[in-house]
């Protein structure tokens, strides 16, 4: 049997620390990587950068004098919550065409990606927008986003490769509910329902790193971090407030990990997916944003040894699977 993971799920409410826990893995040399963690070298897909385009569109559409389609505003959460399928189906996208080294043609990256959003959107059951825009508010928007498009769609060209020998895909994203409810979440909130559109093809080969930290400290680093200069960076934009708590105010992955039909596992439908946790309720993580030539080798031990631990239970539970 390997002694690496083909999928890590890296999942965790906003500011958890999982971006800077990808940092600090990409830091790793690639031996100890795999001895110490089972985690090959990283390819990685996120969510992220599409929810920051998805603003964008807002904003130049706002500007032009035309209604949102994604956000209520600027710094509230979705006008239709079904947007985080979207998302899942865009990192669907995106693992299919990793695997397959897909690429394609494009002469307007500011298109490409209005149309992929709009394709996911439609696999989330969401009735056409962008595909409603005149043919010239379609343009101005695309030309607006063309170079934030462009770096999107050449880092994601970047991270193809000839094999998958010795590497890990790394999937990173963050469900929530709003503050105070009550368990299960309802659909489109939460883990069970995003983790339920995931691609079966992911869903099979995957387990779950959990970061693990409480509503209020999500919601106290998320503030520490936040960059208003840098919004679309994955290590220091800042959630809004109504976001954080009508979205990520709790998450479910408790109750799906104590609700699950086999233990140590997050029951996905019929798949049954190993999952552990590390735990950063006391911030670990934070100095990691700095560069890596400044981090504190006591800290870094710490953070090793904590993720160690994570991923050690893990693929205890991921070998006992395979049996």
């Amino acid at each position: 049997m390997k002694n690496t993971f083909d999928i890590v799920l890296l999942t965790a409410l906003p500011a958890s620390g999982k971006s800077e826990v990808r940092k600090f893995l990409t830091n790793v040399p690639s031996d100890k990587l795999m001895k110490d963690f089972h985690i090959g070298r990283n390819l990685q897909l996120d969510d992220f950068p599409y929810v920051h385009i998805m603003r964008r569109i807002d904003d130049e559409l706002s500007a032009l004098g035309k209604n949102r389609l994604f956000f209520q505003s600027g710094d509230k959460p979705f006008i239709n919550p079904g947007d985080w399928g979207t998302l899942i189906h865009i990192i669907n996208e995106d693992y299919r065409d990793l695997i397959n080294s897909r690429k394609e043609d494009v002469k307007s990256a500011g298109e490409w990606m209005m149309n992929k959003i709009e394709r996911a959107a439609q696999k989330a059951k969401i009735e056409p927008r962008l595909g409603k825009l005149d043919r010239e508010t379609f343009s101005k928007v695309a030309g607006k986003l063309e170079k934030e498009s462009r770096d999107i769609l050449n880092e994601k060209y970047a991270g193809y490769t000839d094999s998958f020998e010795g590497k890990t895909i790394v999937i990173e994203f963050a469900r929530g509910g709003a503050h105070g409810s009550s368990m299960p979440l309802k659909e489109p909130f939460g883990y069970q329902y995003s983790f339920g559109q995931l691609d079966e093809e992911i869903l099979k080969k995957a387990v779950i790193l959990y970061i693990w930290v409480t509503p209020e400290e999500s919601r106290r680093k998320n503030n520490a971090r936040a960059n208003p200069d840098d919004p679309g960076s994955i290590l220091h934009h800042g959630v809004p407030i109504d976001v954080m708590m009508n979205d990520y105010g709790c998450d479910d992955m408790q109750w799906l990990y104590d609700n699950s039909r086999v233990k140590d596992t997050i029951t996905v439908g019929k798949y049954h997916v190993p999952f552990a946790r590390f735990d950063n309720r006391v911030d670990r993580t934070s100095f990691l944003r700095e560069d890596a030539a400044k981090w504190d080798a006591e800290k870094v031990k710490a953070v090793s040894d904590g993720i160690k631990s994570a991923t050690d239970r893990l693929y205890s539970i991921f070998a006992g699977s395979q049996k």
